[in-house]
């Protein structure tokens, strides 16, 4: 089999300046020089990149990024360098610690009839946003939906997150993950809790899936994983990523009990107890008898209407007539309180953290 090769060329004054930079502050590897009586090409290796650095090449300097698990370890300890023939190089992280910017509170509603963009995303998948401000980048989420079914276009990869949840409500889609056996059919009522950096990929999906994910924090990383095959042949259920488990949660024998707040009604999915209390998703119905006014001391509370109509009431605020598709976020502290459920109301609650207090009035 033949060999190719790829060089990336950056332009030089005078080759022989560049030579210890490049061999010796970033520790690259000369591969070859010439001519030999007055070089003016050296090609240089490392770091899983080649460079062709020219004498009079046309090309800008450019930009030079390194990543390493010891920066401070590298070049000395210097962040920013530039190179002999102007390349800029920039040395961080490999593997950054994840960030999640403190959350800035507002109370926000998204309505479906107010048509907000949909915008084509990775793999070809449609993305509505349903929190614009993201929450000061602390979460995003995204309604999304495939409007052809078959197979999707995906690959293996895995994404730097705190927390991400995938919630179907229309149509399936089939997902296969590490660790987890054979693909996994995702149907309307049930979700995936997709622990940081598990490898997964989307097989196929019907026409018209929609489902909502929700990730802390906004701005995550997506790596593609070239390396590992799907399934893999372990079946490991109890395994953790960073002490949350994988979780597959369907509607099948759910237990409703009392939630929060009076006239209504939940289901767990399991997902406070699995990620040990970073989250909480429930689904939630009405009840019969009022309703009450009432504040929360959590720190996100997110709920998406999947099915019905109702009336939210916020202190201060016009009451919202909210239906199927519609998303609001409630800030600790603010009173609420949700009216006039259509007997179908069925609503999506993720909040975070998974326990939180709850002061209902009690007039």
């Amino acid at each position: 089999m033949s060999e190719t090769r790829a060089e990336i060329r950056l332009p030089t004054q005078e080759l022989r300046n560049d030579i210890p930079f490049f061999t010796k502050t970033l520790g690259m590897r000369m591969d070859m020089i010439y001519p030999a009586d007055d070089p003016s090409v050296a090609v240089f290796s490392g770091h899983g990149l080649r460079l062709r650095i020219e004498k009079g090449a046309p090309e800008a300097p450019g930009t030079l990024r390194i990543l390493t698990e010891n920066p401070d370890t590298f070049a000395e300890g210097q962040r920013s360098l530039t190179a002999p023939n102007g390349t800029k190089i920039e040395i961080d992280e490999l593997n950054p610690p994840l960030v999640v910017p403190p959350t800035l509170h507002s109370f926000m509603v998204r309505r479906l009839k107010d048509q907000a963009p949909w915008v084509v995303g990775r793999a070809g998948m449609m993305y509505r946003d349903l929190v614009p401000d993201r929450l000061g980048g602390a979460m995003i989420a995204s309604h999304i939906r495939i409007p052809d079914g078959g197979p999707v276009p995906d690959m293996v990869h895995f994404h730097k997150v705190g927390f991400q949840l995938i919630f179907c409500i229309a149509g399936w889609v089939d997902v296969v993950y590490e660790d987890q056996g054979e693909p996994i059919r995702l149907t309307p009522g049930s979700c995936f809790i997709q622990p940081p950096q598990i490898r997964h990929r989307v097989l196929h999906a019907s026409d018209g899936i929609e489902v909502i994910e929700i990730g802390v924090p906004a701005e995550h990383v997506t790596e593609i994983d070239h390396e590992m095959t799907l399934p893999t042949p372990h079946l490991r259920p109890e395994r953790e990523w960073d002490g949350q488990r994988f979780v597959w949660n369907t509607p099948d024998d759910a237990v409703w009990t009392p939630f929060r707040t009076r006239g209504f009604e939940a289901r767990d999915t399991t997902i406070n107890a699995n990620t040990q209390g970073v989250a909480s998703v429930l689904v939630v119905r009405p009840t019969e008898g009022e309703t009450a006014w009432h504040s929360h001391k959590g720190d996100i509370l997110f709920t998406y209407v999947m099915q019905g109509t109702m009336r939210l009431e916020g202190e201060g605020r016009t009451p919202y007539p909210l239906e199927t598709g519609d998303a609001f976020v409630v800030p600790p502290g603010m009173r609420v309180r949700y009216s006039e459920a259509s007997a179908d109301l069925e609503l999506l609650e993720v909040s975070l953290p998974g326990t939180f207090e709850t002061i209902e009035d009690q007039s």
